[in-house]
C-alpha cells in the first residue's frame, strides 16, 4: 500500500476535503496480516446532513440539476480517465482490506467500475427528456422524464468500487445527484475515488462520501433531503431499510443475498465444470452475492462429482491476496472468519467433510478459511439454506431434471445461478425452470449490458443494463385536451 492512503482526515462533500463533525475514526485492518493499513472519519449525523445537503443543492440550485446530457457525458468521460489513471492503486486498495485476491480486483474492482461510467455515458444522451404519445382521449400526450434528485448509495465491502458505480454511474448519467455511504471495512478504496472525482472536476455536490456505521446509514437512508436509496448488502439489512423506505414511499433498489444452485446435469463434462467452478462458486474467496454454493449433483454421478470438486478445491492456491498467484485469500475481517467457521462447524452435524473445514495451515496471520467442500447434504439443513459467505460449497444428490428444478427452487433466495451440460440446448431448458433474476450456462458472469438483480429475499429492482437508467428518472405525463 502507499504511504498516503495510511490516515486521511477528512470527508469529500460539495466538492472538498472538510473537517468532520466529531473525533470519531475508523481503523482499517490488512485482512492477510492483521496489521493496521491506517484511519479515517467516521461520519455522523451531522455529516450525513452536510452531504445530503450539498446534493440537494448542486440539484435543485447548482448546474447539474439543469444540465444536459451531453454536459454530463463531458463530465463523466473526466471522470473515467481519472478513474482509469488510478484503477490499479484502487485494485489494491480493495484487495488489502478485503481480501480480494488481485488477480479479481484488478479487473473487477479497477477495471470494471471504468467500463460501467462508460456505458451510462453512452447511454445517456440516448434517454429523450421528452416524447409525444398516441393519445386516445385528446389532442396530444407528452411524456417527460426527469432525474430522480438526491440518491443514497449505500454499499458493502465485498466489491465496494464496482458496486459503487453501479449506482453512480447511472445516478450521474440520469442527472442526479448522489451521497455514498462505503463499508467501515472497505473505505481506502472511495479516497481514491473521491480523488479522481475531484481531478476530473465532477461539479460541487454531485458526489459526496460519508464513511459510516449502521447508525448514520439509516439516518442517511430515512433522511428528508433523500429521493431514492439504493442499498446493496445483506437481505436482513435490506428488509430494514424496505421497511423505512416503504413508511416514507421512497423509491428503493435492493441488491441483497443469494444461495444460487449450480444444476450438474448428468452429460457434464467434469474437465469444464472443475475449470468453471471457482469464479462461479469461490469468486472473490466465496464472499459474492450471486456464487452458486448449492451444488446439485445427480446421483448416477454423485461421486465422481463430488471428487472432482474436492480436487478443484485442493488444487486452488490460498495465500496472500495482493500476490498475483492466489486464487483464495483471506476473509474480509476478523468477525466474518469466525462467522464463516461457526457455520462450517454447524455444517459436521449435517454433512461430510470431504475437504477443508477450518484455517489453512502455515497461515499464523490473516483471516483465512480453507475451502471446504461439504458432502451427502440435504437441501433442508443449515449448510445448504443460510448464505454462508465464504469459500464452503455443499453437494447435494437429485433424482431426476424435475428434482434438481424442485431443490434448486426450494430457497428463500432467488439471485444467481447456473446449469451445467454439453447440450447447451438441454441446459436452457432446466435453467428456464429455475426462479432466480439470473443465471448462467457452463459458467456465469454478470453482464453490463444486462440487468442484475433478484426475486424473492435476493432484492427489489436491477442494477446494470439499460433499464436501470428508468429507476433513476422519474415520468410525467401531460395530457393536452383541447
Amino acid at each position: 500500500m502507499t504511504s498516503h492512503l495510511s490516515n486521511r482526515d477528512h470527508f469529500y462533500i460539495n466538492g472538498e476535503w472538510v473537517a468532520p463533525s466529531s473525533d470519531r475514526r475508523f481503523t482499517l485492518i490488512n485482512a492477510n496480516t492483521e496489521a493496521e493499513l491506517g484511519s479515517t472519519p467516521e461520519a455522523v449525523d451531522a455529516d450525513v446532513d452536510r452531504a445530503v445537503a450539498a446534493a440537494r443543492d448542486a440539484f435543485d440550485k447548482g448546474p447539474w440539476g439543469r444540465s444536459t446530457p451531453a454536459e454530463r457525458v463531458e463530465v463523466m468521460n473526466r471522470f473515467v480517465a481519472a478513474l482509469a489513471a488510478r484503477s490499479g492503486e484502487i485494485a489494491r486498495a480493495v484487495s488489502a482490506q478485503n481480501g480480494m485476491p488481485v488477480a479479481i480486483s484488478e479487473t473487477f474492482e479497477g477495471q470494471l467500475p471504468v467500463g460501467l461510467m462508460q456505458f451510462y455515458a453512452s447511454l445517456a444522451e440516448s434517454v429523450a427528456a421528452e416524447e409525444e404519445r398516441p393519445s386516445q382521449m385528446g389532442k396530444q400526450t407528452w411524456v417527460g422524464r426527469k432525474a430522480m434528485g438526491v440518491v443514497a448509495a449505500i454499499v458493502p465491502w465485498n466489491f465496494p468500487v464496482t458496486l459503487a458505480f453501479s449506482k453512480i454511474a447511472p445516478a450521474m448519467a440520469a442527472g442526479c445527484t448522489v451521497v455514498i455511504k462505503p463499508s467501515p471495512g472497505t473505505i481506502l478504496d472511495s479516497y481514491l475515488i473521491a480523488d479522481a472525482a475531484h481531478e476530473a472536476g465532477v461539479p460541487a455536490g454531485v458526489l459526496n462520501w460519508v464513511p459510516a456505521d449502521r447508525e448514520a446509514g439509516a439516518y442517511l437512508v430515512s433522511h428528508p433531503g433523500v429521493d431514492k436509496v439504493a442499498f446493496t448488502g445483506s437481505t436482513g439489512a435490506g428488509r430494514a431499510i424496505a421497511r423505512a423506505c416503504g413508511e416514507l414511499l421512497r423509491p428503493v433498489t435492493l441488491e441483497l443475498g443469494g444461495k444460487s444452485a449450480a444444476i450438474i446435469l448428468d452429460d457434464v463434462d467434469l474437465n469444464a465444470l472443475v475449470a468453471g467452478l471457482p469464479t462461479t462458486s469461490l469468486f472473490n474467496n466465496g464472499q459474492t452475492c450471486y456464487s452458486c454454493t448449492r451444488i446439485l449433483a445427480p446421483q448416477s454421478r454423485y461421486g465422481e462429482v463430488v471428487e472432482a470438486l474436492a480436487a478443484m478445491a485442493q488444487g486452488l492456491k490460498v495465500g496472500d491476496s495482493l500476490d498475483p498467484g492466489t486464487q483464495i485469500g483471506p476473509m474480509a475481517s476478523a468477525l466474518h472468519r469466525d462467522r464463516v467457521l461457526g457455520m462450517i462447524k454447524k455444517g459436521r452435524s449435517e454433512g461430510r467433510i470431504v475437504t477443508g473445514g477450518g484455517k489453512p495451515k502455515g497461515q499464523d496471520k490473516g483471516w483465512f478459511v480453507e475451502p471446504t467442500i461439504f458432502a451427502d447434504v440435504s437441501n433442508k439443513t443449515h449448510i445448504a439454506r443460510e448464505e454462508i459467505f465464504g469459500p464452503v460449497l455443499t453437494v447435494i444428490p437429485y433424482r431426476d431434471e424435475a428434482d434438481a428444478v424442485q431443490i434448486a427452487n426450494d430457497s428463500i433466495y432467488g439471485l444467481g445461478g447456473s446449469v451445467w451440460s454439453q447440450d447447451v440446448a438441454r441446459a436452457r431448458a432446466v435453467a428456464d425452470q429455475v426462479q432466480t433474476g439470473t443465471i448462467g450456462i457452463n459458467g456465469y458472469v454478470p453482464s453490463v449490458g444486462a440487468p442484475f438483480g433478484g426475486i424473492k429475499a435476493s432484492g427489489l429492482g436491477r442494477e446494470l443494463g439499460p433499464e436501470t437508467l428508468s429507476s433513476y428518472l422519474q415520468y410525467k405525463s401531460t395530457y393536452v385536451m383541447g
